[in-house]
């Protein structure tokens, strides 16, 4: 017998279930049949879909997975793009800033110690 077990509380029942392993894969082999879906077996079996979903990504199970399609406009593929374009450009443009920021600093601190002040603060009280 499989030592391997999940403990699950379905519906609130106060019923605590322990699957082997064999359960598990006997339940997702039915699944995979084509026959049944998810709804079905877990009424069937009493046991909940986020149980059935948890041993389909532990299994690797990637046949059975649920599938999301995104539909999508014309206008809404070109917003999109117009703004991941905007987002890139800001991040761009923050870069460049900080960037800016640091050469600035580092002239600074080059000119202070050139220049005889103790630092960049002494150097700007002028």
């Amino acid at each position: 017998m499989d030592t391997h077990h999940v403990s699950i509380m379905y519906n609130n029942d106060g019923i605590n279930r322990r699957y082997s392993e064999s359960y598990k894969l006997k339940v997702l082999a039915e699944l995979s049949t084509g026959k049944y879906d998810k709804t079905e077996r877990s009424k069937l079996y009493r046991i909940n879909r986020t149980t059935l979903n948890k041993w389909i990504q532990n299994y690797d199970r990637k046949d059975l997975m649920n599938t999301r399609i995104t539909v999508e406009t014309t206008d809404e593929l070109s917003r999109i793009k117009a703004l991941k374009k905007e987002v890139d450009q800001l991040k761009y443009l923050l870069l460049k800033k900080d960037l800016d920021s640091l050469m600035l600093d580092s002239y600074l601190d080059i000119a202070s110690e050139n220049l005889g002040y103790k630092d960049v603060a002494d150097l700007k009280k002028i």
